[in-house]
């Protein structure tokens, strides 16, 4: 009588999965420790992958001009250096110029609320009131030259020089990116990691392309909405709602949160849902006519999929967490895709090809 297994076969099959997912996690888990571990390190690597992503075109339409792959990528990082810092000066200006009447206006808001739902008024003002608070500490630290705040901008300082410098190189090498991969894996699965990294860089690239071409429409619509309204701190609040349009779902619901409060604070109800159908209408557009295109050009995700990946990158490094969470997710779910393309005979969304 031949042996019969100890277990049977459906058992096995459900051990072997949950085999398969405990060395999943726990080498995610890994990895996740390494990267909090050696942030200093690899902040930079991905915020330069993020850049480089998006700046690609760009560099290669100088190629493509016979301008030496150096010289683009040193042409290309000095337009950026360029059109961010302007438009990080114009943004920080905006916030700072329009940053305490916004405040004010939300603690108007709160003590507004309060006199008509209570508790929930209460604590919207004591948030506005703590708010300030923050900024006026920041403000002072940052002033005085207090050690901390120093070493904080030092820190950031360093963070986007590296990021920068870095921005160069991949540019520079992106030719060689492919070769790169391939001597670091055996020879026979050197198509296959060709392929998972350039779903996933893809992935990325449509991400960063398309989040900011959305966060520019979604900014100026809304700020020429809020200053046909007269809303105050029109100009900071558009460009409150292009910086947290990277967080996406989110970072709408909370900048257009912050509009409509200040518009109940110094305009009263009426231009307060005014300033609500303005939010609501730029949303409309960016989901059925923005989002659809933009997301047929890359990975598709879930909203509850986003959600929960910006969850978890908050979790794991706050704010800049948040705000790397959605397009590492993107580039997962393209090296997902490539494998059950390849391992499945399905194929999936091939991204347009660039250079």
């Amino acid at each position: 009588m031949p042996n019969s297994p100890l277990l049977p076969d459906p058992v096995r099959r459900v051990a072997a999965w949950c085999a398969v997912f405990l060395l999943v996690t726990g080498v995610a888990a890994v990895l996740v420790w390494l990267c909090i571990t050696f942030k200093a390190a690899v902040t930079p690597v991905l915020l330069a992958v993020l850049g480089a992503a998006l700046l690609r075109p760009m560099h290669g339409r100088l190629i493509r001009m016979r301008v030496n792959r150096s010289l683009a990528a040193a042409l290309t990082c000095l337009a950026v250096v360029a059109v961010v810092g302007g438009a990080t000066y114009v943004v920080v200006l905006a916030l700072i110029e329009t940053g305490d009447q916004i405040v004010l206006s939300l603690r108007k808001a709160g003590e507004d609320l309060r006199e008509h739902f209570g508790a929930a008024g209460t604590s919207l003002s004591d948030l506005a009131k703590n708010s300030r608070e923050l900024l006026s500490k920041f403000g002072g630290t940052a002033a005085s030259g207090v050690i901390t705040g120093l070493s904080v901008v030092g820190q950031m300082f360093a963070t986007a020089l590296l990021a920068m410098l870095l921005i160069f190189f991949f540019l520079r090498d992106s030719h060689r990116a492919a070769t790169g991969l391939r001597s670091l894996v055996p020879s026979h699965s050197g198509d296959l990691i060709e392929a998972m990294g350039r779903r996933a860089f893809y992935a990325v690239e449509g991400f960063m392309r398309g989040t900011t071409f959305i966060a520019a429409i979604d900014g100026v619509l809304i700020t020429i909405g809020l200053l046909v309204l007269k809303v105050p701190g029109a100009v900071g609040l558009g460009a409150l709602v292009f910086v947290t349009a990277y967080i996406p779902y989110l970072g709408a619901f909370l900048s257009g949160a912050i509009a409509v409060l200040v518009a109940f604070a110094d305009r009263g109800w009426v231009v307060a849902l005014w300033t609500l159908g303005v939010v609501l209408a730029v949303q409309v557009i960016e989901g059925n006519v923005l989002q659809p295109v933009v997301q047929s050009r890359t990975v598709q995700m879930h909203p509850a999929v986003v959600m929960l990946a910006i969850t978890a990158g908050a979790s794991v490094a706050g704010i800049l967490g948040m705000l790397l969470a959605v397009p590492l997710t993107a580039a997962a779910f393209g090296v997902i895709s490539e494998l059950r393309a390849r391992y499945t005979n399905t194929p999936g969304p091939v991204p347009d090809e660039v250079g």
